[in-house]
């Protein structure tokens, strides 16, 4: 599942929220403070993957869950709700880019205390980039529940046509089998440069050495961000890659003929592909990220586990987000999700053990999540807008970088 970014908490957004709670909406309200029943919010259009661990929960400990199951596009603004009325869930799933928006308002209960004293949900046991998203100054103030990277998708059987083997492992090699695989005939390209995902371009910046912001300083105009932007432009240029969103499924995007070979993706695309792209089990697979100048670092999101800080039952909170956060209750929950566990240890489980998944393990040792920093949507929104003109018209690099980075200070110094 793919996570939608989230937005910022802002003044208008809090007061917009106090409204809504003056309006009488009282659905969210804790469940009691006895302890014995607990509200649960979970992301997502049905709760079908976690009922069965959260009633496993119950038959155990007596303790009852009401899950309330919310659509990631209504999420954040249910949760600024809460968090402006003060009262909501006792247990909450976060996803992992809304984490510093939610610590800074103060809404999640700092939990370091339980992380360092139960070595079952002690921060060694997970994935670095994914306990990153969890600790802010020092403090825990969630437990990492399921992870996800990007990784590279690329059709087998059209790469070989054009002289590789195996996928690209560098820079180069991406750019020279994107051009080779473009010259198929008319509207074909060969890699697809995705100008709708904001953290896109920066995975490429931190590939050729790029740190995206120092203290309140962003570095987007500084030679190794442009010079990676500047790369990604060139697949725009000599047509190896659409320069607007082609509206194909994955079926005609990456099946028969593919007219995109290779792109980037999560997990969530695994199952579209197979059952919709019509392709034989080896006509595609999925690589590690070509190295750029530095390194092959990916992108880490996912979603964490965090308390409620206005909860009146945060002991009974901690004790489904320990149950949840168990190796047994993680893969379960990619059974039912395909959502991949945190826990490095469930790696090992042979449900997990496809080739294709463990590119995806390999991966995780090389990937960060994006700077966890409050105004980080709104900075890559700003980053869509200035790198549109340069997709579709060839704008100068540098400028738009230039002016990125000015909008970011003034972000950043409020």
């Amino acid at each position: 599942m793919k996570l939608t970014k989230w937005l910022g908490i802002s003044a208008a957004a809090v007061a917009a929220a106090l409204l809504l709670v003056g309006c009488g909406n009282s659905n969210n309200s804790s469940s009691g403070s006895n302890g014995k029943s607990i509200t649960f919010w979970y992301g997502g259009d049905a709760d079908t993957a976690v009922k069965p661990m959260v009633d496993a929960f119950t038959k155990k400990t007596g303790i009852k869950v009401k899950i309330q199951s919310i659509p990631w596009s209504q999420y954040n603004d249910k949760l600024l709700t809460a968090a402006a009325s003060k009262s909501g869930p006792d247990l909450v799933l976060m996803g992992t880019t809304g984490m510093a928006n939610y610590v800074s308002s103060k809404s999640l209960m700092d939990i370091s205390k339980e992380v360092k004293s139960d070595k079952n949900i002690s921060p060694d046991k997970y994935f670095e980039g994914s306990v990153r998203t969890t600790e802010f100054n020092g403090k825990y103030y969630a437990v990492p529940w399921y992870v996800e990277t990007r990784v590279l998708y690329y059709r087998k059987d059209l790469l070989k046509q054009v002289g590789y083997n195996e996928a690209p492992k560098t820079w180069d090699e991406l750019y020279d089998a994107a051009t080779k695989l473009s010259k198929r005939g008319k509207n074909m390209y060969g890699f697809n440069v995705d100008f709708a995902e904001p953290t896109f371009g920066f995975m490429f910046a931190r590939q050729n050495g790029a740190t995206l912001i120092k203290g309140k300083t962003p570095q987007f105009n500084k030679k190794p961000t442009v010079e990676a932007l500047e790369y990604l432009a060139q697949f725009y240029k000599n047509g190896a890659s659409p320069k607007q969103d082609l509206k194909l499924t994955i079926g005609q995007s990456f099946g028969g003929k593919a007219p995109i070979p290779m792109f980037i993706s999560g997990p969530w695309m695994m199952a579209s592909v197979k059952k919709d792209a019509g392709l034989k089990d080896d006509q595609w697979g999925v690589a590690v990220l070509p190295k750029g100048k530095d390194n092959n670092m990916s992108n880490t999101g996912g979603g964490n586990l965090a308390v409620f800080n206005y909860s009146k039952n945060k002991s009974s909170a901690m004790k489904l987000l320990k149950y949840l956060s168990t190796e047994s209750s993680q893969l379960k929950y990619y059974k039912n999700s395909d959502s991949m566990p945190t826990l490095k240890s469930a790696w090992t489980d042979k449900s997990l053990s496809d080739s294709r998944i463990q590119v995806f393990r390999k991966q995780l040792n090389s990937s960060e999540p994006m700077p966890l920093i409050k105004q980080w949507d709104q900075i890559g929104q700003n980053y869509l807008k200035a790198w549109e003109p340069v997709a579709m018209q060839g704008a100068n690099v540098q400028k738009a970088m230039d002016q990125l980075n000015s909008q970011t200070e003034q972000l950043l110094n409020k």
